[in-house]
């Protein structure tokens, strides 16, 4: 999964991705890099985050995502960004 964000609140997102990593970790999943873009040389994109992490199948994602517990963080996401895109990758065998 590649995150693109841009925060409202940076502070609450954190509180999200604390609990949020545990989760992935859980479904076996782990966050594969992180950091912040230091300048868009293509597009007009404005990201102030960008993670890629990966979960063993796209079911464990849609199981993390449906349990009571993501619901319980997930309204610190929500209130911590301004806005975001989602994409789910599939990796490609290396030429």
């Amino acid at each position: 999964m590649l995150n693109l964000i841009k925060f409202q609140d940076r502070a609450e997102y954190a509180s999200y991705g604390v609990a949020v990593l545990a989760m992935v970790a859980k479904q076996g999943g782990r966050l594969l890099w992180h950091g912040e873009p230091t300048q868009t040389l293509i597009g007009d994109a404005d990201w102030d985050y960008v993670a890629l992490v990966e979960y063993p199948s796209r079911a464990a994602f849609i199981d993390m995502v449906t349990a009571p517990e993501y619901d319980e963080i997930h309204q610190h996401r929500e209130s911590g960004i301004d806005y975001t895109t989602l994409i789910a990758c599939r990796p490609l065998p290396t030429p």
